[in-house]
């Protein structure tokens, strides 16, 4: 299945941004619908210069300081028609860099045909690469998933289950240990790059969880700022099942599991849990056995090599050590 489509607006992406990339809103407010239908940037150069038939108009369009330079050499009606030859194309924005100030011509346009303008005192380069980073995280496919996310030794952990198997008292239990709680109870996970997932939690419910018979409470005022963290890359799935609902167990960890997340494929191990089980334990051993194995070291495939080899010693097939 492919990840669901995101669907960016200028002014998404100006509430989003605005402080990061220093824009302020000249002209054209009443097109901040307009939707960013590509993640990327665009220097206008030949749009100025006439040319259009390889225009990218779906792109945020930034004015630095050559193109600048080049419609004051164009006569004000000259440089008013590249201007509309750009915006009839029904382009996102406009951005002004360097605190450029656009000609009055130009805001006159903008606002007549309704295309955001924007200016930054950000260098053109410096506004482009952050930008570019900026719709990146904003065109990232997202999904959320029932579960909290933990952060052990630099393995980020999603931890779910049904309702009352023990997420948060085990996820209590991390934090206790000194691990970082990235998310509780519902994780919002996006796809950077195509490759990489990243968790993350609601804006409203961050820094915050629901334990059952306590309510809801702050956990950087309870256990230190070191106990939170805003995201991480997700590395390992773990699902608290009860012990009576498991028709299969793994003893020996050589079958491999994974859970499709965005069409990416995690690391997925499912630890049984009956009364008495530390489910704490188990979870912090089972992220460091990860983070051995995203290392070259495996320790079920050592084993059973060892194992194998002792076999065929002992039948005669290799020599015994």
């Amino acid at each position: 299945m492919s990840p669901p489509s995101t669907v960016v607006t200028v002014e998404k992406f100006y509430l989003n941004h605005a402080q990061t990339l220093q824009l302020k809103l000249v002209a054209g407010g009443a097109g901040l619908s307009r939707p960013i239908r590509e993640g990327s940037i665009n220097r206008p150069g030949l749009a100025l210069a006439g040319f259009l038939r390889y225009f990218a108009y779906k792109r945020v369009q930034v004015i630095g300081g050559a193109e600048h330079q080049f419609l004051k050499s164009l006569t004000p009606s000259e440089a008013v028609a590249r201007i509309e030859a750009m915006l009839r194309r029904k382009i996102p924005c406009l951005v002004f860099a360097r605190n450029l100030q656009p000609p009055a011509a130009v805001e006159e346009a903008c606002e007549r045909m309704q295309t955001p303008l924007f200016r930054t005192p950000m260098s053109t380069m410096k506004f482009i690469n952050a930008a570019t980073i900026a719709l990146e995280m904003d065109f990232a496919p997202t999904v959320s998933e029932q579960g909290s996310m933990v952060d052990i030794l630099g393995i980020g952990v999603l931890i779910r289950g049904e309702s009352g198997v023990g997420k948060s008292e085990s996820v209590l239990a991390l934090i206790e240990r000194g691990y970082s709680l990235v998310s509780d109870d519902v994780t919002r996970i996006r796809l950077m790059e195509g490759r990489e997932l990243i968790g993350t939690s609601a804006e409203t419910t961050r820094y915050h969880m629901e334990v059952r018979g306590l309510g809801i409470i702050n956990v950087p005022a309870i256990f230190g700022v070191a106990s939170v963290r805003t995201e991480k890359r997700l590395d390992l799935v773990v699902t608290l099942l009860d012990w009576h609902k498991m028709t299969d167990i793994e003893r020996t960890g050589l079958e491999q599991h994974t859970y499709n997340i965005l069409g990416i494929e995690v690391p997925h191990v499912t630890i049984p849990v009956r009364p008495g089980r530390d489910l704490a334990r188990l979870i912090e051993v089972a992220a460091l056995d990860q983070k051995l194995k995203s290392m070259g070291h495996n320790a079920a495939r050592e084993f059973n090599e060892r194992l194998i080899a002792r076999m065929r010693g002992a039948s005669g097939l290799l020599p015994s050590t």
